[in-house]
């Protein structure tokens, strides 16, 4: 893994992180604040079926980001683990009363840090009689309760011919039964989606018409689908809604088959990226969440205003 401040400097003229001196000076318990503005933390890591080496490496990413004044820590799909098949993927799962969200739960209060957990493998409420899961993503708090979870909605069965990607994710998993209202947080009002989410713009739209400032797909794209695709998805949404874009990522060989693309992305109101970990590495890139950029966004071009009513966009399903 490239240290932290590597990733830093070969990247701040680029994409204008926010870059914190290693003095212990700056090292405090509470969300450290850069004019006044929070920072997010976005992580990029490679999961494998190793759990207890996944949590390790994720710790190590929380806390570092922790030292330098990230008040919420992302982490992205799947950060629990990846199987390498059906049958390993559904024995790895858990409740949310196992051992995993304890653990992160933990973490949480020992840090006073708030986590995105994005793609918990958490067993249904079945489990016993029909061995299906759902792909959850958890919100924890600083004081480490779970204050919000939203079970992935849209389910990821794609058959790209010629182009090496086959996946069923419905083949074990269960679609989420709705969207969650966005969490207050203290980087502002955060919308939830889960990676295959990022397609359809009606879930953003529908969590920005419930005030949502910040939305997180937390993702483990594929090398193919992430190199077409990833980062002018992330930019539409954040264009569209007028919302701070946060896109926590795997990236690498997590086993012999499958990679993930990487480029756990940060994205503002105007649709600049101001956050990107790369596509080779783990790390963490932390970026200020400027609301007052938000809020100049949304009055200088007050999309929401313009929206017509619903009957002007269904106007067409009525017609012959």
């Amino acid at each position: 893994m490239l240290a932290f401040s590597v990733i830093f400097r070969t990247q701040a003229r680029r994409l204008r992180l926010h870059i914190l001196p290693r003095t212990s000076s700056l090292i405090g318990e509470r969300c450290r604040m850069s004019s006044m503005n929070p920072l997010a933390a976005v992580c990029q890591v490679t999961s494998t079926p190793d759990k207890e080496a996944n949590f390790a490496a994720c710790k190590r990413l929380v806390e570092q980001a922790k030292k330098r004044g990230a008040c919420m820590v992302f982490l992205p799909e799947g950060f629990d683990y990846i199987g390498s098949s059906r049958d390993e993927t559904l024995e790895l799962s858990e409740s949310m009363e196992g051992d995993t969200i304890s653990r992160y739960t933990q973490l949480a209060r020992k840090l006073e840090v708030w986590l995105s957990l994005g793609g918990f493998h958490e067993r249904g409420e079945k489990w016993e009689s029909d061995r299906r899961i759902y792909n959850s993503h958890i919100i924890i708090n600083a004081q480490g309760h779970v204050v919000s979870v939203y079970r992935k909605g849209h389910l990821f069965d794609v058959e790209l011919t010629g182009k090496g990607v086959s996946l069923k994710e419905s083949a074990f998993t269960i679609p989420g039964p709705g969207l969650t209202p966005p969490v207050q947080t203290p980087i502002g009002k955060v919308g939830l989606g889960v990676c295959y989410d990022l397609r359809f713009p009606e879930l953003s739209l529908a969590l920005r018409r419930q005030e949502a400032e910040i939305l997180t797909y937390p993702s483990a794209f594929t090398v193919t689908t992430g190199a077409a695709h990833w980062e002018v998805l992330l930019r539409a949404r954040a264009i569209e809604t007028q919302c701070f874009v946060l896109a926590a990522a795997q990236v690498g060989s997590h086993h012999a088959k499958r990679a993930s693309y990487g480029h756990a992305l940060a994205v503002d109101p105007w649709g600049v990226v101001i956050g990107d970990c790369g596509g080779v590495e783990t790390g963490v890139a932390l970026v200020e969440i400027d609301m007052q950029k938000l809020r100049d966004t949304r009055r200088d071009m007050p999309v929401q205003q313009h929206r017509r009513e619903a009957t002007f966009y269904s106007s067409l399903d009525s017609t012959g």
